[in-house]
């Protein structure tokens, strides 16, 4: 029966890989991106047959050691394409420097540059699991995780498809296509490939007031700054420094009450009309302060959010920050927002294109008074 199961999986993945290629010329950014999906999917399903013939159950949830999802054995898609088995666990402690030396180890034996970001939406159940370790998501599920970098994230023998230059040039046109929108007064991040709107996420933005930080060295103004521009840093290993008085600090409060260790979620600094402001793309550890003007300029979303923001965010992305009053909801109704900064008068550069662009997210555990 196994057998029976593995050749309809491969007949399947072969039908639709020559649907692929005879359909792929011609085809808009959003078209491409619904192959790509379509891909995954005809995947999603070979793996379910494979899992449910070869285990006659579906896996049991792991907690909390074991966040990632357990990847089934399936056989090559393609030719050109490969399978590796993870060799070891991974904490997401460790993730990172994992990541990188598999991209190291097989960015020479692909016809095109391999990095991360491809590497995991070849295999995007990775982002599932990284966003499922968001505190607040395990708190729910009846979990206290104290020390969120000890989570196993990728388990010993699960498989990971490197994926081949045809699904690379997918991916590849989708993030040229990829737009990060955030309109400020509404405290909403929203991610656009193309005309397609991805995601929509609750943010914290700015003060409307100056305050002397010490990091800096001044008194700042602590107002979210507009523009339009690229993502043109990412901080995988960031330091937690309070910028009122410049300290160091390793432990962060919750909303719950209880104290826990910092995650490590990667921060992506984006640059407006040629200028870096330091407002950085980074996660809070205090969901309670979403939907507020909270912050001291940076961007701020919940963790899980954040993994789902940069891997959609690689380095050259395109970033607009805006200031709109007037905007649309859901039922097709013109909403006029409260000014957040009451001085600040918004311009042209502040009308939200059709498509609407950009993205941001925030800073972690900052307690601003």
């Amino acid at each position: 029966m196994r057998c029976y199961l593995s050749l309809f999986g491969m007949i399947l993945i072969t039908a639709f890989r020559a649907f692929q290629r005879i359909h792929l010329k011609g085809t808009n950014v959003c078209s491409s991106v619904n192959i790509v999906r379509l891909r995954n999917y005809s995947l999603a399903l070979l793996i379910c047959f494979v899992g449910l013939n070869s285990c006659g159950a579906p896996p049991k949830e792991s907690l909390p050691d074991q966040v990632a999802y357990q990847a089934p054995e399936i056989p090559p898609l393609a030719s050109e394409e490969r399978l590796v088995m993870v060799d070891r666990d991974v904490a997401i402690r460790d993730y990172f420097a994992y990541m990188a030396g598999l991209v190291s180890q097989w960015d020479s034996l692909v016809p095109y540059s391999l990095d991360e970001h491809l590497l995991v939406w070849a295999n995007s159940w990775i982002i599932d699991s990284l966003a499922n370790t968001d505190y607040y998501h395990l708190m729910n599920r009846g979990v206290f995780q104290e020390d969120l970098q000890a989570l196993i994230i990728l388990r010993k023998g699960d498989l990971l498809r490197i994926p081949d230059s045809l699904f690379a040039s997918l991916l590849l046109e989708a993030r040229a296509a990829t737009i990060l929108d955030l309109n400020i007064p509404e405290y909403k991040l929203r991610i656009y490939e193309g005309d397609c709107l991805l995601h929509t996420f609750l943010v914290r933005v700015g003060q409307n007031r100056t305050r002397h930080l010490a990091m800096a060295g001044r008194d700042v103004d602590l107002r979210t700054h507009t523009g339009v521009g690229s993502i043109v840093r990412i901080n995988r290993n960031p330091r937690f420094v309070n910028p009122r008085d410049n300290k160091e600090y390793e432990s962060t409060l919750r909303d719950d009450g209880r104290r826990t260790g910092l995650p490590l979620v990667p921060w992506i600094e984006p640059e407006l009309d040629g200028q870096r402001f330091g407002q950085l793309i980074h996660p809070t550890t205090n969901p309670a302060t979403l939907g507020k003007p909270y912050s001291n300029g940076c961007v701020g979303v919940g963790e899980g959010d954040m993994w789902r923001i940069y891997y959609h965010a690689p380095l050259g992305t395109k970033v607009q920050f805006r200031y709109q009053l007037e905007v649309v909801d859901e039922a097709g109704d013109t909403l006029l927002l409260s000014h957040i900064y009451p001085d600040y008068r918004p311009t042209t550069a502040d009308k939200a294109p059709s498509p609407l662009l950009v993205c941001s997210c925030g800073p972690v555990g900052e307690e601003v008074n």
